[in-house]
């Protein structure tokens, strides 16, 4: 199949900002026929019917909700795929495609491979890197992974007429695909994702933890507010992703400890030369990864 025949049918399960935008831009492409929405939230299902995002609401899964399905979309957080997989298991036709969207590539393949074992080959590990601190359906919008990246991660057992059709989807919206092991997807996006929320969260904890915390975010300007903006992603998400990822991060709580403890050695040395020197090699680090964007 080609990104050009019509599926007859998308299944998705969560339907918010990425799920939500991506079947958006298949149904005006009309390379889908039928969206079917699974929530758990009715008003979330209601909005999505009313802005068109979904044909057909359902708040479970079931034999109605996922027959007839080309293909399964999972856009949930990653701790909730075991269940929806335990939950889909029964009910999937054979050539039905499932790939989810989370941010963890190898607990996504963990719940595939044991809770979908007779599927297997079907599943899609895939990551659009898109997105806002918005959700439910209401943040849904069209053209959001125009020229955005969008990782596949393959496994041992891959369908590659699965991976094909699932990638050449991603690219009639716009996005850029790629390949990786789930291995070093989950390193990467630990370094450039999960860890800087993890720096937002517990920075901003450090301020409002304070006695004086108050008085400081009365003074909080544009440059806090800029490094804290991800601090206003949703905890539920964000907790999830983390203990997915959780060795990766470990590694990298270490050596932020050591890129502080360097800092702290050059401020109770005085050392402004060698203070100067550190800032602007992460200056340039910086500027020169801008310029290739």
């Amino acid at each position: 199949m080609t990104a050009q025949q019509t599926l007859k049918q998308i299944t998705l399960i969560g339907v918010g900002l990425i799920g939500g935008s991506f079947v958006l831009d298949l149904k005006r492409q009309g390379l889908v026929e039928k969206i079917v929405g699974i929530d758990l939230n009715a008003e979330n299902l209601a909005r999505a019917l009313e802005r068109k995002v979904i044909d057909e609401a359902h708040e479970r899964i079931s034999g109605e909700s996922v027959a007839g399905a080309d293909w399964v979309l999972i856009a949930t957080p990653v701790a909730t795929l075991p269940a929806i997989c335990r939950a889909l298991a029964p009910v999937l036709s054979l050539d039905t495609i499932v790939s989810d969207v989370g941010s963890t590539k190898l607990s996504a393949l963990a719940a595939f491979r044991e809770y979908l074992p007779q599927h297997f080959p079907q599943c899609v590990a895939s990551h659009p890197i898109a997105g806002s601190d918005r959700h439910g359906a209401l943040a849904a919008q069209f053209g959001l992974f125009q020229d955005k990246k969008l990782i596949l991660c393959p496994h041992e057992k891959q369908n590659p007429a699965a991976l094909q059709q699932v990638e050449q989807f991603w690219q009639a919206v716009g996005s850029k695909t790629y390949q990786l092991s789930a291995e070093e997807h989950d390193q990467i996006f630990a370094a450039v994702s999960h860890m800087p929320h993890v720096l937002a969260f517990s920075f901003v904890h450090q301020i409002v933890d304070h006695p004086d915390g108050g008085k400081y975010l009365d003074f909080a300007a544009s440059g806090f507010r800029d490094f804290t903006r991800i601090a206003s992603s949703h905890p539920a998400i964000w907790t999830d992703i983390c203990m997915a990822n959780r060795q990766s991060l470990l590694d990298l709580i270490n050596g932020q400890y050591q890129q502080l403890a360097r800092v702290r050695a050059m401020l109770e040395a005085g050392d402004s030369d060698k203070l100067y020197r550190y800032f602007e090699e992460a200056k340039q680090a910086r500027d020169d990864w801008l310029e290739k964007q």
